[in-house]
């Protein structure tokens, strides 16, 4: 007996939207960057469908996650090592909130860490998005995770809150504690609208203990929004304030 489906998804048919968009930036014989969460999924199986169907070859991807390297796996798409002996040329990845300058907040999947190591090696970041993603300013829409060492990790979170931050432990849908690929915990924290982006993120490297926070700042070359009224492109060069 054929089981009952209901409609689809609209926010999951937005972000498929943007990340099918996003792959007209990939070309055949490209180093691609695939992000982690919801929306790269859909942008990693639509690249291999590309490739089984011959309007792409020769593409070899660097994956951000396990969940992302099992996706890539399930879809025949050739990938390089972990040590990543070269630099790419495109990533396609999701966001958590992207303001007016292209800023972004990452991290609600785990993979910050890894998620930044990629946009950092990468000569074109393109960042796909439903649009209730974008935001007037960070921090207004989504809490900011920030990935600490398990020792001594309430150290961090008295610095944290020192920084004005509310934080939480993420937790699986278990209740246990989450742990990134580097088996490193995740304080959620909440500082609400972040007035100095860059002050915070100094601060924050600037701190023994805390491995990495999701402020994406001055990353992103192109960001895909997916809507109502279709898809639409928002550009800002790397680096600009």
């Amino acid at each position: 007996m054929n089981t009952p489906t209901g409609p689809p998804d609209p926010n999951a048919v937005l972000k498929k939207a943007a990340a099918e968009y996003a792959l007209r930036y990939i070309e055949s014989e490209m180093t691609v960057g695939l992000g982690t969460g919801s929306t790269a999924i859909f942008a990693i199986r639509a690249i291999g469908e590309k490739l089984q169907k011959g309007e792409l070859r020769d593409i070899v991807c660097f994956v951000t996650s396990t969940a992302s390297h099992a996706a890539a796996l399930e879809m025949n798409i050739p990938m390089l090592g972990d040590d990543l002996p070269r630099n790419i040329d495109v990533t396609i990845d999701g966001a958590d909130e992207v303001d007016p300058q292209v800023n972004l907040i990452k991290g609600g999947g785990g993979a910050l860490l890894r998620e930044k190591l990629v946009a950092q090696a990468t000569a074109r970041e393109i960042i796909v998005v439903d649009e209730g993603k974008l935001s007037p300013r960070l921090g207004t829409l989504h809490v900011l995770p920030v990935e600490v060492l398990p020792f001594g990790w309430r150290s961090q979170a008295r610095f944290l809150e020192s920084l004005g931050a509310k934080w939480k432990v993420r937790t699986t849908a278990a209740g246990e504690e989450y742990r990134t690929d580097q088996r490193n915990m995740i304080l959620d924290c909440d500082f609400g609208p972040i007035a100095d982006p860059a002050k915070l993120a100094r601060e924050l490297e600037a701190r023994a203990g805390i491995i990495e926070h999701g402020l994406f700042l001055g990353l992103t070359h192109l960001v895909v929004v997916s809507g109502a009224s279709g898809v639409r492109e928002i550009k800002l060069p790397r680096g600009q304030d």
